[in-house]
């Protein structure tokens, strides 16, 4: 069964115009069981994307496409706008709270244009998470534009080796024995 992972809704401001009724109805029509919400930074719509889908017999995976900061969050470079996507799913429970421990850190801390997260702290709050490799916005597809043929060998360009998130995949991944 095929499982959407990289979904954006409304809360996704200029990336995402679904409503999370909306996606549910279509998900349910299409006959899918599962489904991921994994807006830009924020998790605002995760209660009512959760509640929905379970109501209506639909698999939730809560998620989120954080901004990675290359240099760190604290870093304050005028003009430095280059942060890598990087998509986390909850596996879990503590997944979940590791979830919102990260998004709550980028908007609190690392907020400079955008809510951002660095790799150390990833590193301390990776339990229950996997981590998908984005958009094109992603290091492993910036890597591969920028023709670094040693970085693109290596599919994770160390974001396992520094996040240690266990999983890694690239935007294909089986959920059949998730429990919450």
């Amino acid at each position: 069964m095929f499982t959407h992972l990289h979904v954006h809704s409304e809360y996704s401001l200029l990336d995402g115009m679904c409503r999370i009724p909306n996606l549910i109805a279509r998900v349910k029509e299409l006959g899918m069981d599962s489904v991921a919400l994994t807006d830009h930074g924020v998790m605002y719509g995760a209660i009512e994307f959760y509640r929905l889908a379970k109501d209506a017999g639909i698999r939730p995976i809560i998620g989120c496409e954080v901004y990675v900061a290359p240099n760190g969050n604290g870093s304050r470079v005028p003009g430095e706008k280059s942060n890598y996507h990087l998509v986390l799913l909850a596996r879990n429970q503590t997944g979940y709270r590791n979830l919102i421990q990260i998004v709550t850190r980028a908007h609190l801390e690392g907020f400079y244009y955008k809510p951002r997260i660095d790799k150390e702290f990833l590193q301390t709050h990776n339990t229950g998470l996997v981590a998908l490799s984005a958009c094109l916005a992603g290091e492993v597809a910036q890597h591969i534009l920028a023709g670094r043929r040693k970085r693109r060998q290596k599919p994770h360009c160390g974001i396992r080796k520094h996040s240690g998130i266990s999983t890694w995949r690239y935007n294909a991944i089986r959920f059949m024995n998730w429990k919450w």
